[in-house]
């Protein structure tokens, strides 16, 4: 599920950031993914991937993801089964001292009916993200901001921010939208 409504200033970011990719012939965009990844590529990917959500050194985690092409920063701390995205890896920034939680998703890609979409996902120094969390395409999540368990991050995530739920919303603070 995407959130395609806008925001409160009339702009949706994520979506700005977000590359609208057509597909070729019938079928969903899913079923032509071979045109717009390699499968070895995807396949070696996969494997990395698999090796990153198993095992319990952080050093050892930090250097597969940056043989994948993320870009992963000082003293992040990647949980057991946290997932980074399999097709498009080099898409991700995951900044100093971030902890992505345990079994965590990160997307950089939505496979829709007649396209897909591509875009970059930044997670801020010292940001966290909860266990269980799936972060969308396109979002930036700020610096010390925190992603709640299980909440589905769809939007950007303000420096300093807490947000929770699905999709995931500003909690705490003192701002109008919390006195409604």
């Amino acid at each position: 599920m995407t959130d395609d409504t806008d925001s409160d200033d009339g702009t949706n970011r994520r979506h700005d950031r977000v590359r609208v990719h057509a597909t070729p012939g019938s079928g969903n965009s899913l079923s032509h993914w071979t045109s717009a990844r390699n499968p070895l590529q995807v396949a070696i990917n996969y494997l990395v991937i698999w090796l990153v959500r198993i095992s319990p050194s952080l050093r050892l985690k930090r250097w597969l993801m940056r043989r994948i092409g993320v870009r992963v920063g000082d003293g992040v701390s990647w949980g057991l089964e946290a997932t980074p995205d399999v097709f498009w890896p080099e898409l991700i920034t995951v900044e100093d001292r971030a902890i992505v939680g345990y079994d965590a998703t990160i997307l950089c890609h939505e496979f829709l009916q007649d396209k897909y979409r591509t875009g970059e996902v930044v997670v801020g120094e010292r940001a966290m993200i909860g266990a269980g969390a799936i972060v969308l395409p396109g979002v930036e999540i700020g610096a010390d901001a925190r992603v709640a368990a299980n909440s589905l991050v769809t939007r950007d995530v303000a420096p300093g921010e807490t947000v929770a739920g699905v999709p995931a919303r500003p909690m705490g603070g003192d701002s109008s939208d919390d006195a409604e």
